[in-house]
């Protein structure tokens, strides 16, 4: 188990993504997952109040209302670190004081719990001063309904800036960033969001940890990426030296004897300041590759072949 950030949160070093509950899993499927991942050890369920707003039928909030029923289920809210984040509700967007408070009490009526453990500001706001965002997330973690606080898809700069006023203030300090990274998305990562995370002992959590499914090797073609539903977030990498990568994550992954899925993420817990990789999944039958990771110790020569693989991305 590790530590997030300067918190007393405790977690298994891979985090459940909660973004296909209610999109590719219906409620019986989502729950299936959810019990094998606390079944193998998981306890870090990581969602949003947008998830899956995007789905044609679905207002937001869906991913929430079936972490919430499943914890009221199998009444184990003790034994689980909730993530959610507000910003992205279709009817609940940005970070005014007005909006943060609303969303936080819509999150925890779905989620049906007194307090989320870890909250993000999901997106920026910069028709918002960051004073008045920092502010209300302190005003949470006063009132006791948020434990500790994360940014997610804010600059580097906004980042630098929150955490100026947070210790000027005297308001609650983020503990934990998510960026995007993975072996086809480092450059933004490596450059400016890893030195901030050091600076200032933030806790790691890089979504599109697979890229949206490339890093599984499931993508040969373009009409691979056009027959699933996720097809479209992979366009940017169908190419020469994006299926470079995929071979190279292959060629470790086989000496190995693990998936390719597996020395995806073995690389990411391999770098310094990664606390836990997202991941989701569809099925229960999934989640042994994802877990598997966190038992992978990749050598140095491994990280340095798939560093030097994906040197065009950084």
């Amino acid at each position: 188990m590790r530590l997030i950030g300067t918190s007393d949160l405790k977690i298994f070093p891979l985090a459940l993504g909660g973004n296909t509950f209610g999109w590719t899993s219906d409620e019986p499927g989502s729950q299936q997952v959810l019990d094998a991942f606390a079944d193998a050890g998981g306890n870090f369920i990581d969602t949003a109040d947008s998830y899956s707003s995007w789905i044609p039928g679905n207002t937001g909030g869906e991913s929430e209302y079936i972490i919430g029923r499943w914890m009221a289920e199998r009444k184990n809210r003790d034994s689980v670190v909730i993530a959610t984040k507000v910003g992205g509700h279709p009817e609940l967007q940005g970070l005014s004081a007005v909006n943060i408070a609303a969303a936080a009490e819509a999150s925890l009526q779905r989620l049906g719990t007194d307090h989320i453990d870890l909250y993000y500001a999901h997106y920026d706001d910069e028709g918002t001063p960051l004073i008045e965002a920092a502010a209300a997330f302190d005003a949470l973690v006063k009132e006791g309904k948020v434990r500790q606080i994360g940014l997610s898809n804010l600059s580097p700069e906004r980042i630098a800036e929150w955490i100026s006023i947070a210790q000027q203030n005297g308001f609650a300090l983020p503990v934990a960033l998510q960026p995007r990274y993975n072996l086809v998305a480092r450059k933004d990562y490596e450059q400016g969001y890893a030195p901030l995370a050091r600076e200032h002992n933030l806790s790691v959590f890089p979504y599109f940890s697979l890229a949206a499914g490339f890093l599984t090797g499931k993508y040969h073609s373009t009409d691979d990426a056009e027959a699933s539903p996720r097809g479209g977030m992979v366009g940017d990498y169908l190419t020469a030296n994006g299926f470079a990568v995929v071979d190279a994550v292959e060629a470790v992954a086989s000496s190995r004897g693990i998936s390719i899925t597996t020395a995806a993420l073995a690389w990411l817990l391999s770098k310094p300041g990664i606390t836990a990789p997202l991941a989701s999944a569809r099925t229960p039958q999934q989640l042994p590759d994802l877990m598997a990771a966190v038992d992978v110790e990749l050598s140095a020569s491994e990280v340095s072949a798939l560093d030097q693989s994906s040197q065009s991305f950084a």
